[in-house]
């Protein structure tokens, strides 16, 4: 008599996650908007036309099940490599065994996990395989492919997003998990194991029982980039509490404070500038108090410069105006000064004309000369469109005043 083991018992070398793998593609959770009857595999699948493609994606949300169960359905061998492992010889043996198979009318799904990991080089030896029809090529990845695959590998395949799992379970537990299905599962693993008489679990007691996984942030690619420019971008929207949850999952996630640190110098001076010249004082302090106080007492100063930075009134203007002078510099080329702002500490300077009839505005009626400072063969330009937010309000009403001076003189 066939036996069926029980799910939660027995096999204690096979993880629950693993005892638990989609037979079948129904079966595949979180993914519907590529696996649906209508959705772009759905369809593939149906055709029996399926064509090399990338999944990218999170850890555990079934790439490696999506990959095998389409080699299934496509009456496909499936070839799993991985590219932590495998070099160019390992690859060679994998396509020779794919032609020959494709003698006999047996195709290959050749699966290349991580395939990130390989170089340009390996990745370009794929190219005359997938084009003559030899593999049909599913690499999996976590990263960006625009950023790790050549052009070449990716104009021959279809890049497919993969969807961080939100509903494998509830509340605390799919949190605990971050998205990872495989995780989720294996913790559930954990929590069937706890004695009989354990008492109801509320999210303190569940946090205790189980490890949490780690965030899912690699400083060094793609999530890093996600989550500053998140942070950038809600100071930039004026909203305090974004910013903190964005700064709190940086740091959490390993990153550097300091690096968060100099982006904050550098949107005070890119994205507040005049509207509050305090601004990048204080991004400035806080990086000089954590350096004196380090982990985790001197994140305080980081996270009260965000808050700061976040309610401060906001102004591009000095930003627009250097951009635009930068244009008319190399426009204009090497314009001499006007003479009358040149020192003269020679008598042949002083012939020329270098320093004649310059004034010297303090000492101006108005402190202000209304002189023109720009080249004589160059018109004046307005570069500083100061906006009325903030302390630049006060600065337009200025260089309005002087503009009236100006044209009276």
């Amino acid at each position: 008599m066939e036996t069926t083991l029980p799910l939660f018992e027995d096999e204690p070398h096979r993880p629950l996650a693993d005892r638990m793998r989609p037979t079948e593609l129904d079966q595949v959770v979180g993914q519907e908007h590529l696996l649906a009857p209508e959705a772009p595999l759905g369809r593939m699948v149906a055709q029996q036309r399926l064509v090399s493609a990338v999944l990218w994606g999170p850890p555990g949300v079934g790439k490696t099940t999506i990959a095998r169960l389409l080699a299934d359905r496509s009456n496909l061998h499936f070839e799993p490599v991985s590219a932590t492992f495998a070099g160019v010889a390992d690859l060679r043996k994998v396509f020779a065994a794919a032609q020959q198979r494709r003698t006999v009318g047996q195709g290959t799904l050749l699966f290349v996990d991580e395939i990130h990991r390989f170089n340009r080089a390996q990745q370009d030896s794929f190219l005359p395989y997938v084009e003559d029809g030899t593999i049909v090529l599913v690499g999996a990845t976590t990263e960006n492919p625009s950023f790790e695959l050549n052009g070449a590998l990716l104009s021959r395949t279809q890049v497919f997003v993969l969807r961080r799992l939100d509903e494998a379970a509830r509340h605390a537990l799919t949190a605990m998990a971050d998205g990872d299905g495989r995780y989720l599962l294996n913790m559930v693993e954990q929590l069937q194991a706890l004695p009989a008489d354990e008492q109801p679990l509320d999210t303190t007691a569940l946090t205790r029982l189980v490890q949490q996984r780690a965030p899912l942030y690699d400083k060094a690619q793609e999530g890093h980039y996600n989550l500053i420019s998140a942070l950038h971008k809600s100071m930039r929207g004026s909203d305090p509490d974004a910013s903190l949850y964005w700064l709190a999952r940086m740091l959490d996630g390993g990153e550097d404070p300091l690096f968060v640190a100099r982006r904050l110098v550098r949107f005070a001076n890119e994205d507040i500038g005049m509207a509050d010249p305090h601004a990048v004082q204080q991004a400035l302090a806080a990086w000089d108090v954590y350096e004196r106080l380090g982990s985790p007492e001197g994140e305080l100063a980081i996270a009260q410069a965000v808050v700061y930075l976040a309610t401060a009134p906001k102004s591009i203007a000095v930003y627009r105006g250097f951009g635009a002078a930068h244009k008319s510099a190399k426009r204009t080329g090497s314009l001499m000064p006007p003479a009358h702002i040149l020192n003269a500490p020679t008598r042949l300077m002083k012939e020329l004309g270098y320093g004649k009839d310059y004034q010297y505005d303090p000492d101006t009626t108005d402190g202000f000369s209304g002189a023109d400072y720009f080249p004589d063969d160059m018109d004046r330009e307005a570069y500083y469109q100061p906006t009325r937010n903030g302390y630049e309000s006060q600065i337009t009403e200025r260089l309005r005043q002087w503009a009236a001076l100006r044209a009276g003189k």
